[in-house]
């Protein structure tokens, strides 16, 4: 299918009669999962003008700001890919060039589609990762199933992030009103205080629901959650009770046991944030926490749980996951 602008933005879209799905060209992002019947689409959308990550320049856009996540920030839209960095790069990296979450958030993706199906490439030099991206609709479900393989191009071994950053925004997300559920057997926050999903622990001894998207002001939080393993699919959800939406990912816990929650609510002043908007960043992966390559393995693991995944020389790996959005009446019936 030829292509199409969104949001200013080179994409590729399939569709059927329930659910559109637009991916963008550079940086392969999902921008759109658009339930039709509602014209809902749940995934974020920034405030700020959204450009092509190839025409970034420091220098000439000084609205996305001035460190190594700027330019991943100028094109930044609803789902993106953290391989095979989840999180910054290490002071040297960033000097190198790298990016924040990696080559694969930045990089220019061959998509070619048909109605309802696409296949997206890329290559990841630094990296010397090859990555391919399979997405599939069948007519009258509201159902998007994925399909992704990493090949590690180089002769060594290679210890790795993969991380779908799926990251919410309003309408659909609402505070004091979203609903959220994950089935999440230990949780911990970046600085290790551990605590019972989804009840997080507060300084004055009372706890928050993390189980709905908070009303006061938050800045980058970040919690971290193991998927139940007796359990073969782990998934979240998430409700809007205004626009009775259900929206969720669901995906083998094997393959990605964390779930990271990452909450900004119109608390980051820095540009291009200028406290105006508000997120929720539901990412799923083989990492618990959005840190270097560096600190990840010396973190090496958290509740004997590994903080990263090889990628073994000269081999392919592959996954499978699926979203969703539909009408519903209440996010307990879905459970």
């Amino acid at each position: 299918m030829p292509e199409v602008l969104y949001h200013n933005r080179r994409a590729v879209q399939i569709e059927n009669d329930l659910v559109r799905v637009t991916m963008l060209v550079e940086g392969g992002h999902i921008a759109e999962i658009l339930h039709k019947p509602s014209g809902v689409n749940p995934l974020w959308t920034p405030p700020w003008p959204s450009i092509e990550h190839s025409s970034y320049q420091r220098t000439l856009h000084p609205e996305y700001g001035d460190d190594a996540e700027s330019k991943l920030l100028a094109g930044i839209m609803g789902h993106n890919l953290c391989l095979d960095l989840f999180g910054p790069p290490s002071p040297e990296e960033a000097a190198a060039g790298m990016t924040t979450h990696g080559e694969a958030s930045t990089a220019f993706y061959s998509i070619t589609s048909e109605k309802h199906q696409l296949l997206a490439k890329a290559e990841l030099p630094t990296a010397q990762l090859a990555f391919q991206r399979q997405l599939r609709l069948t007519p009258g479900s509201p159902v998007v199933r994925f399909r992704e393989t990493v090949e590690n191009l180089s002769s060594l071994d290679r210890p790795s992030s993969w991380t779908q950053h799926v990251t919410l925004g309003p309408p659909f997300l609402e505070p004091g009103a979203t609903q959220f559920r994950a089935p999440a057997t230990l949780s911990s926050t970046r600085n290790g205080i551990q605590f019972n999903w989804p009840q997080l622990p507060q300084e004055d001894g009372s706890t928050e629901d993390l189980s709905i998207y908070p009303r006061d002001t938050v800045s980058n939080r970040v919690t971290t959650h193991v998927m139940d393993s007796r359990i073969e699919n782990a998934f979240f959800l998430a409700f809007s009770p205004r626009m009775k939406v259900l929206f969720g990912y669901t995906w083998k816990q094997r393959d990605f046991p964390w779930l990271c929650i990452w909450d900004e609510n119109c608390g980051r002043e820095a540009i291009p944030w200028s406290s105006r908007t508000i997120t929720r960043g539901l990412e799923f992966g083989v990492s618990p926490f959005p840190e270097s390559r560096r600190n990840m393995i010396e973190r090496n693991s958290v509740f004997d749980i590994p903080c990263y995944r090889w990628f073994p020389a000269k081999t392919r790996t592959s996954i499978e996951y699926s979203a969703f959005v539909d009408r519903s009446e209440g996010i307990q019936d879905a459970v």
